[in-house]
């Protein structure tokens, strides 16, 4: 299937977790609509499971699933794409791998990043950390102001990540954000549906207010 990711704004990139599949099952009643798994510290196997797991979840939930860092498996499980950073593969190796239909992410956290990521074979960029966050251990934040620029400067759409949360969508969304990725907002949740729901209301209405 070819995904669009225009229309798509509420991202969630997970860990291998026990719950992974109602976890994000639950995640997607709430409004999330496009699934990540990054998995950087399991071994090859239970990265395979899980992700052949979420493949078929996403499916039948009609939402479009990537693997982080690992196209090899993306094609093994039959997901829809990869997520790369700037120490990874190659966006253009990913996209030969996958082929032309594939969703092929790529991180940028600075100006000449973007630069470049620009001519890549991307389908989205991702954006930040906008804040430093613990699931980017080592890495500053970027700040809302570069996370702006390259949604303004890119032709496919841009993923911000880094502190993202009901809270904060209003002032990202001012600034001409779109797209928003989370991790701890519904990782750390109590109800991880009623948060994903939280989000992607302050989502619907922040841009509404926008377009206005």
């Amino acid at each position: 299937m070819t995904w669009s990711l225009g229309d798509r704004s509420l991202y969630l990139c997970t860990p291998l977790r026990d719950d992974v599949a109602e976890f994000v099952a639950a995640c997607v009643r709430g409004g999330v609509d496009v699934i990540q798994l990054r998995a950087k510290d399991r071994g090859d196997a239970q990265v395979l499971d899980a992700a052949g797991v979420l493949a078929t979840t996403c499916r039948e939930l009609g939402v479009p699933f990537v693997v982080n860092d690992r196209p090899d498996i993306a094609l093994a499980v039959g997901a829809d794409g990869v997520h790369v950073g700037q120490d990874d593969l190659s966006a253009q190796v990913c996209r030969r791998l996958l082929g032309d239909d594939a969703i092929v992410g790529l991180s940028t956290h600075d100006v000449g990043q973007l630069d470049l990521a620009l001519a890549a074979p991307v389908s989205y960029l991702s954006a930040g950390p906008v804040a430093a966050t613990p699931t980017k251990p080592g890495r500053a934040g970027t700040g809302v102001q570069y996370a702006a620029m390259a949604a303004a400067r890119a032709a496919v759409p841009v993923f911000v990540t880094g502190g993202v949360t009901a809270e904060t969508v209003p002032e990202l969304a001012a600034l001409g954000i779109r797209h928003f990725v989370v991790v701890r907002a519904l990782t750390e949740a109590r109800d991880p549906e009623a948060a994903a729901r939280a989000l992607r209301t302050a989502i619907d209405q922040s841009v509404a207010v926008r377009r206005d």
